[in-house]
Order: C-alpha cells, then sequence, then structure tokens
C-alpha cells in the first residue's frame, strides 16, 4: 500500500531514499601533505560538455573543508571485494595519519590518491560549490580517467552492501 506522511518523518525519508540503489565510491583529496578520504554514495555523472560529476560532502565532516580548500578531488568507483575500504572511510574521527596505508593505491596527476583496486577512478577540479542543507554539492571538471582493475561493482541498498 501507497502511502504518504506529512509533515515527512526524517526516518521515513531515509528509509524511502534507502530504496535507490546506488554505487559506492571513495572521494579523496591532498591538502599539504595531507591525504583526507570519505566514503560516498552520493556521486553523479552531470555533463557530458563539459565533463562534469558531482559528489554530496556533509558539511560537517572535516573532509568537506579539506576538499574545499584543495580545490582537487579524486574518485574511486569500489568494486565488491572493497567493502572493508568502505566501511573504514564512512567512519568519522578516524585518524588522518597512515590511513591509506592498508589499501593499495597511487597519486593521480593532480596529486590525490586512487586506489589500485578500483574499478574505475576519476580526477576532478572544482568548478562549483552549492548549498544543499547540510550538505554541499561539489561538482567538479574530469582531468583524468583511469580503470584500473575490474570487477563486479560494490552496491549499497536500503542500509546494506550488496553485489551484482
Amino acid at each position: 500500500m501507497y502511502s504518504i506522511e506529512r509533515p515527512v518523518d526524517p526516518e521515513a525519508y531515509r528509509k524511502v531514499v534507502g530504496r535507490f540503489a546506488t554505487g559506492v565510491a571513495i572521494v579523496t583529496t591532498r591538502l599539504g601533505e595531507i591525504d583526507h578520504a570519505m566514503t560516498v554514495n552520493s556521486f553523479t555523472s552531470v555533463s557530458l560538455e563539459p565533463l562534469l560529476v558531482l559528489f554530496c560532502a556533509e558539511k560537517v565532516a572535516r573532509f568537506h573543508d579539506a576538499v574545499l580548500e584543495a580545490r582537487v578531488w579524486g574518485v574511486s568507483v569500489l568494486p565488491a571485494t572493497m567493502e572493508d575500504a568502505s566501511r573504514f572511510f564512512a567512519n568519522r574521527g578516524r585518524p588522518l595519519n597512515g590511513q591509506l596505508s592498508r589499501w593499495p593505491h597511487h597519486r593521480g596527476e593532480s596529486g590525490v590518491a586512487l586506489f589500485d583496486g578500483a574499478i574505475a577512478t576519476i580526477e576532478c577540479t572544482t568548478t562549483d560549490v552549492h548549498e544543499g542543507g547540510d550538505h554541499s554539492i561539489v561538482v567538479g571538471e574530469v582531468t583524468a580517467l583511469g580503470t584500473p582493475s575490474d570487477g563486479a561493482p560494490l552496491l549499497y541498498h536500503e542500509g546494506r552492501y550488496g553485489r551484482l
């Protein structure tokens, strides 16, 4: 049965939008000599001319300020075999030093870390930042692409990880 709740309850909202299956990625940036990383499932292609993508960053996350200041970032689209990395980079307050050392990675052309096990990588330069409630919508122009490995994507649906 279909029903609409008014006003919309935030928990009901989470449950409903959680039914939209998404891929999982880790967005990285480098500010000074410090790598920052964050798991996202709010990542999408925006435009082919110019080549634009976006992700959403929660304003209270330390990653938020780092990526806005750095203005360059990378996206590593995760395979099903990297659920552990997704979980790790979704945790708040983890130490910054050495956080990438558990997973093989390399530096992209922009200097950001990209995961060797990713099924796709994208490097971007920020072109716009839009207000989005408690998040910022970060839009970037694509500057480099890669497909470091093959495999099925890691998915997220109704609060659980899944696979194709």
